[in-house]
């Protein structure tokens, strides 16, 4: 898997500024599990999305403020949250699974069947 710049993005998303958020891959023989760190996500602002071999993961950060009050300061300049790979051909994107708890996307990837390891029995002479 390799990061990979655009994945179909609509015209006014490619060109809306977006922090990268941090993502570990964690590979096995059965495939990868991906954690990303989306703080301040909700999950009605989040999109995860398969386009032929790219995944895109993307999220709208929501700062929400009291009634009557006004933002004064913030350090999140950019609200948008956006990261895209490219995937291995020898994963099944159609057998994914995500989870999204306390601002972490859990995402599984299992392998092709084709591309998992198996044994070969050996039969005596």
């Amino acid at each position: 898997m390799s990061e990979k710049r655009e994945v179909a993005p609509r015209t006014e998303e490619r060109h809306s500024p977006a922090l990268v958020p941090p993502i570990d891959v964690l590979e096995d023989e059965t495939g990868i599990t991906l954690f990303a760190d989306l703080p301040g996500v909700p999950m009605d602002r989040l999109t995860v999305r398969v386009d032929g071999d790219g995944l895109l993961i993307e999220g709208e950060i929501a700062v929400e403020t009291p009634e009557g009050t006004t933002l004064a300061y913030t350090e999140v300049q950019t609200p948008r949250l956006r990261r895209v790979f490219t995937l291995s051909r020898e994963l099944d994107t159609t057998k994914s699974d995500a989870a999204f708890k306390d601002g972490v996307l859990k995402l599984r990837i299992p392998k092709a069947e084709h591309a998992q390891p198996r044994r070969i029995a050996v039969n005596v002479g």
